[in-house]
C-alpha cells in the first residue's frame, strides 16, 4: 500500500503562521553527556523542543475555539485516523472553495481535503500573504450539512485572514469537525480511493497540535 506524506517537517526556527515563533529544538541530554556518565555504549540522546501548538501541519479540535469543546485528549480517535478521503480543488481564477465546487461530491463521513496548491509557498513570505486560498462560508455550510468527518487544506489558513468572523473555524469546530491546516502533497492524491490519517498526542487542555498527516492509496 503506497503511503503519501502530507505534512511539513518541523525544523528549528521554521515559520508556519506569520507572527508565531518557530520551534527551538535541541538536546535535553546530549550523546556526549550520556557517554560521559554511562560510557560510550550508552551514548543516547534525549531531545527537547519548545514550540507553539500551531507549528507545521496541525489539527484543530473544538477546544481550540470553544472552552467546552473536546480537546486533544478527549477527541475521538476515529475522527482523525483511517478516514476515507476525498480531494476537492479550488477552481482556477478563484481564491475560495465555494459550495458549488462541492456539488456531486460525496463528503459524508469523509476527510475532505481542499487542494489549492498554496503549499508551494510554505517557508516563504508569500505563504502568509493576505490573498491566500480559503473556504468560503457557503462551502463550510455545505460540508457541515453533508456530514464531513474532517476538513483539511494546504493553505496558511482555512479562513480568509481578513474575515475576523472566521466562519470555517467557528462553524466546523462547533459541529465537531476537526480541521487540518498546512497540508502539503495534495496534488499527489487521487480524487478518492485513499485513507487519510492525522493523529496528534492525546494532550489534555490543548486544542491544537502538530500531526503526521498521510494518506494510504487503495
Amino acid at each position: 500500500m503506497p503511503f503519501i506524506e502530507l505534512s511539513h517537517r518541523i525544523t528549528a526556527g521554521m515559520t508556519t503562521y506569520p507572527g508565531l515563533p518557530g520551534p527551538r529544538i535541541g538536546d535535553h541530554i546530549s550523546r556526549a553527556q550520556a557517554a560521559e556518565r554511562f560510557g560510550p555504549a550508552m551514548a543516547y540522546q534525549i531531545g527537547e523542543i519548545t514550540m507553539v501548538a500551531n507549528t507545521g501541519t496541525y489539527v484543530d479540535t473544538p477546544f481550540h475555539w470553544y472552552e467546552d469543546g473536546a480537546d486533544l485528549g478527549t477527541f475521538p480517535l476515529e475522527r482523525l485516523a483511517d478516514l476515507p478521503g476525498t480531494v476537492v480543488r479550488v477552481r482556477p481564477g478563484r481564491r475560495a472553495l465555494e459550495a458549488d465546487d462541492l456539488a456531486g461530491v460525496a463528503v459524508a463521513g469523509r476527510a475532505v481535503l481542499v487542494a489549492t496548491g498554496w503549499s508551494r509557498h510554505f517557508g516563504t513570505e508569500r505563504y502568509g500573504a493576505p490573498d491566500h486560498p480559503y473556504l468560503a462560508r457557503s462551502a463550510v455550510e455545505a460540508l457541515i450539512a453533508g456530514g464531513a468527518a474532517l476538513v483539511g487544506i494546504d493553505s496558511v489558513n482555512i479562513d480568509d485572514m481578513a474575515d475576523l468572523s472566521r466562519p470555517a473555524h467557528s462553524g466546523l469546530l462547533a459541529a465537531g469537525i476537526p480541521i487540518v491546516e498546512h497540508l502539503r502533497g495534495l496534488e499527489d492524491l487521487p480524487p478518492g480511493g485513499f485513507r487519510f490519517s492525522a493523529v496528534p498526542p492525546p494532550i489534555t487542555g490543548m486544542g491544537t497540535f502538530p500531526v503526521r498527516a498521510y494518506a494510504v492509496v487503495d
